[in-house]
């Protein structure tokens, strides 16, 4: 197991990870880091228990929008395919339903 240390608003923190996954987790400090650091000019120094909660909680909304936005383009998509799959069955339908009309032409 790997073993991090990443600062976040300018305090050392140490992180365990899995083995290779070190340049993630200090990826991750670091998007992190800018967001509590945001809070902190937004809302000034409130303590740091609060600022990282208040920081979590704007990642959170993120990632909630991040995926109401996700849940949305799923269902756009579903709708398209479902659409195109009706699209296609009505475009056999017509050639089959053409074939069948110029074979009774050809045999009457």
């Amino acid at each position: 197991m790997g073993t991090v240390t990443v600062d976040i608003n300018g305090r050392p923190y140490s992180v365990g990870c899995a083995d290779g996954q070190e340049d993630r987790v200090r990826m991750l400090a670091r998007q992190f880091d800018e967001h509590v650091r945001q809070v902190g000019r937004d809302v000034g120094q409130v303590g740091e228990p609060r600022l990282l909660l208040m920081a979590a909680l704007l990642v959170s909304d993120e990632l909630a929008d991040i995926r109401a936005q996700l849940n949305r383009l799923q269902t756009d998509y579903d709708h398209a395919q479902r659409d195109d799959t009706g699209k296609r069955a009505a475009l056999a339908l017509n050639n089959a339903a053409e074939r069948i009309e110029k074979l009774l032409t050809e045999t009457a």
